[in-house]
């Protein structure tokens, strides 16, 4: 049986930069950190890599897990566009919070960067920001009490 939803893992280019964001500013607590160097088989069977060799920490939320990998090998491959939220695969992290204004004028202030203002869909208040590798993340918070997708309360 499925429990739910544990972890998503990003690969970042900047360790700093990403504890800083996903850490600092959002507020998620590192539980883990390690790391492995070339030739661990076992780590390389699973991701499916002939020789990798990075650093990993676990960030935990209050009902989600965020992992960050810094590869040291293979060498990154840099996005060199800006990887639109249509094309196929994970379209962005969504993080529920009580007041989305405040939240997205703090994280303004900060440097991050927005796509639009918040916006008001009726039950839901929401927009997308890009994370410092430049993956999109939703801030949405729940207006209506009896939304049927409400987790907290």
């Amino acid at each position: 049986m499925i429990r739910g939803a544990h972890h998503v893992a990003i690969s970042t280019q900047d360790m700093a930069q990403a504890l800083f964001f996903y850490r600092d500013l959002l507020g998620f607590k590192e539980v883990s950190a390690t790391s492995w160097s070339s030739g661990t088989d076992v780590i390389n069977q699973v991701l499916d890599l002939p020789d990798s060799a990075a650093k990993q920490i676990m960030l935990k939320g209050s009902n989600l897990c965020i992992e960050l990998f810094e590869f040291s090998n293979p060498a990154q491959s840099l996005l060199t566009e800006r990887r639109p939220v249509s094309q196929v695969g994970l379209t962005h992290l969504c993080l529920d919070v009580d007041d989305i204004q405040f939240e997205y004028n703090r994280l303004l202030e900060a440097g991050i960067e927005f796509h639009v203002p918040p916006q008001d869909f009726g039950a839901v208040k929401a927009t997308y920001g890009r994370d410092p590798d430049g993956n999109v993340f939703e801030l949405q918070e729940i207006v209506d009490p009896c939304s049927p997708d409400r987790l907290f309360e």
